[in-house]
């Protein structure tokens, strides 16, 4: 397993937005797109939201979680200390030092410094992953997605879900998105596959990419990893979350599929 590189506390800019408003500063996350796209993307306070201001759609995902918890992404913690207040185990990781320093001091019990990528538990471990907050982005690219949900799949337990919120890329009507898909497709990427950094004061963070997807691509993503949709949970807009139930045993991919 290739480990990455720890980040450096000037590129921990995820994490000094997070921690400026844990200390009470407002703060706006500024992401950069590789085509020179810059946003305010969100508030940072969203990041320390609580149960009674989520949306509906964020009040249903959660309720299906059972068992043994990991928070892939966690953040500031809102979801996992959320969990951990209703007396699930739940273990959050981010690849963020900052982030997970302040998970720590909101008192989350099990909290640590790991990657999507670095996940490595032994089988059974998990019951449930959740992916919130658009984390179903951290998969990064078809190939790397399709190979840590099989990871997932040995990490888990036989009846495992996994919780994950993102947004269809192609409900948008900004030009400068739609020419982005054209341009990913050209370079034989998926078209809601970004390539991004956040931004912090003087500080620019490390380039990594970020996937969105439609219903019908996550589908495609999930065939031969064990596992499958169970249910969408939609919104008006974008934005839905994915219900997704692990199948028993891991069946090998099918020839000629990735």
């Amino acid at each position: 397993m290739n480990q990455q590189k720890p980040m450096t506390a000037e590129e921990d800019t995820y994490g000094q937005e997070i921690m400026v408003f844990h200390n009470g500063r407002e703060a706006c996350e500024i992401v950069e797109r590789d085509d020179g796209y810059i946003a305010c993307a969100m508030e940072v306070g969203a990041y320390f939201s609580r149960y009674e201001d989520w949306a509906s759609i964020e009040k249903k995902a959660i309720k299906y979680v059972k068992g043994k918890v990991l928070d892939v992404g966690c953040g500031a913690g809102r979801h996992a200390l959320y969990l951990q207040n209703k007396g699930f185990d739940v273990r959050g990781i981010d690849v963020s030092p900052l982030a997970i320093e302040v998970c720590k001091q909101r008192g989350l019990k099990k909290a640590e410094v790991t990657s999507i990528e670095d996940t490595d538990f032994p089988p059974n471990s998990f019951d449930t992953i959740i992916m919130m907050g658009n984390n179903f982005g951290l998969f990064g690219s078809f190939e790397k997605a399709r190979r840590l949900l099989r990871r997932f799949h040995t990490m888990t337990s036989a009846k495992a879900l996994i919780v994950a919120s993102t947004r269809d890329p192609y409900k948008t009507e900004n030009t400068d998105h739609l020419q982005y898909h054209t341009l990913n497709k050209k370079k034989g990427r998926m078209g809601g596959q970004v390539r991004i950094r956040i931004r912090f004061g003087k500080n620019a963070g490390r380039w990594f990419d970020y996937l969105m997807v439609s219903q019908a691509e996550m589908k495609k993503i999930l065939l031969d990893t064990g596992w499958k949709v169970k249910e969408f949970l939609e919104t008006e807009d974008a934005n839905y979350f994915a219900i997704i139930e692990k199948l028993n045993p891991l069946l090998m991919p099918s020839r000629g599929k990735t």
